[in-house]
């Protein structure tokens, strides 16, 4: 079973570890961090009513101002791989802070709002000084 940390760090080339719910807080200085999308970054969103769980996935496309696909390891809980899934951003203001995503089984928008941290970009602060 493929969880979602590994496959986001081997996808991204963001060197995290831990929990996915930790990754927003351990990239702070480490890598830039944003609510803008770009492909190849790693979108953070915690845990459906509980801050102790957290889901990463890489962003492949920016489809518009609200919607992305991402790439991503188990979110259905099975260690399945889903790649270009649909993500909306649902927060009134259009700066990434709630996301609802595709629900794969069903064929539409899933039910749940996702607070997400926001996108970790695929380059250390030091690599971006120095160009």
């Amino acid at each position: 079973r493929l969880q979602c940390v590994p496959f986001a760090r081997q996808q991204s080339g963001v060197e995290i570890y831990g929990n996915a719910n930790t990754w927003w807080r351990q990239a702070a200085g480490r890598y830039p961090r944003s609510n803008s999308p770009a492909p190849g970054a790693v979108l953070v969103t915690r845990g459906f009513n509980t801050t102790t769980r957290g889901h990463v996935a890489v962003v492949t496309h920016v489809e518009s101002s609200r919607i992305i696909r991402v790439d991503q390891a188990n979110w259905l809980n099975n260690g399945e791989i889903s790649v270009g899934v649909p993500v909306i951003d649902v927060s009134p203001d259009n700066d990434w802070s709630q996301v609802r995503v595709w629900h794969i089984p069903g064929g539409h928008w899933g039910g749940r709002v996702y607070v997400a941290e926001g996108f970790i970009h695929p380059f250390t602060l030091m690599a971006e000084l120095r160009s």
